[in-house]
């Protein structure tokens, strides 16, 4: 089973629009792996099947009836996730989960519990099975809900005998990155020609030498910056990257996504083709 991955040092290059039509040119499960602020689902239009709970830190719980009131938890807290109403509480959305006042509590009416984050979600969708998920806001262990999400597309792919699966990674270099580049056999890295475009796609292509993950490199609107664009293209030669594919700036495609249109271009199709060859 090969696993590709198509990621960006930046949000706003049409990492998750060049994925999305990868998506309807080969039999693959398709994995969302942007927790965060997820996307892929306007476009796939999926019908969710099952959903799976996510359990994700642990967080401090009062139990009121072996609580005090001698308020040292609120006082020892940093996060100011205690507060009082009738009784003290505990604001999750504020409690970094350290366990400060579990240890502190004098009549050990605080539990550490692993309440429901976030959810993953399996989905029907035209073009294959979908697996997708959202973390509550606020919510840490975006990377544990990512490697969540991949074993659960691996699940579905093994169910299926399916031998592809197509990620949509998280942006940026963080911990989300890390997990969506996992096991992965090949990284597509879709870059635009702007300086900070320029700046993350080299901070990732450093994340997948470290992996040692196979990469290619797409520079997406690449008329909008000729010189911009060149300057890639030196660099991956210096650097042994592959650049598989130059998208136009099209005007349209915004427009076909308000409308709820995976925007099809020769130029997205010609780069599939060409990683098909190559993976």
């Amino acid at each position: 089973m090969k696993q590709v991955v198509v990621i960006s040092g930046k949000g706003g290059t049409g990492k998750t629009t060049v994925t999305s039509v990868f998506a309807t040119l080969t039999e693959c499960v398709i994995a969302d792996c942007d927790v965060d602020a997820p996307n892929l689902h306007i476009l796939l239009k999926p019908e969710i099947k099952e959903v799976i709970p996510f359990k994700g830190l642990k967080k401090a719980k009062i139990v009121e009836e072996k609580c005090e009131r001698c308020g040292l938890c609120m006082d020892l807290c940093r996060f100011d996730a205690i507060y009082v109403e009738d009784t003290f509480k505990v604001d999750v959305s504020r409690c970094e989960g350290c366990g400060f006042c579990y240890r502190a509590c004098p009549s050990e009416a605080i539990e550490m519990v692993s309440e429901e984050r976030g959810k993953i979600f399996i989905s029907k969708t035209a073009y294959g099975d979908f697996v997708h998920a959202l973390l509550e806001p606020g919510e840490e262990n975006s990377g544990l809900l990512v490697s969540e999400v991949k074993k659960t597309a691996k699940k579905v792919a093994e169910e299926n005998g399916v031998d592809l699966i197509l990620i949509d990674g998280a942006p940026g270099i963080g911990c989300p990155v890390i997990a969506s580049l996992s096991n992965v056999n090949v990284a597509v890295i879709v870059t635009e020609p702007t300086l900070s475009g320029i700046s993350d796609m080299e901070r990732i292509l450093q994340l997948t030498r470290h992996f040692r993950i196979e990469s290619f490199v797409v520079i997406n609107k690449y008329d909008l910056n000729i010189e911009m664009s060149k300057r890639i293209e030196e660099f991956c030669k210096h650097e042994g990257i592959d650049v598989i594919g130059r998208i136009p700036f099209y005007e349209d495609i915004p427009m076909m996504i308000a409308n709820l249109q995976i925007p099809i271009k020769e130029e997205i199709v010609e780069v599939w083709k060409n990683l098909e060859v190559m993976i």
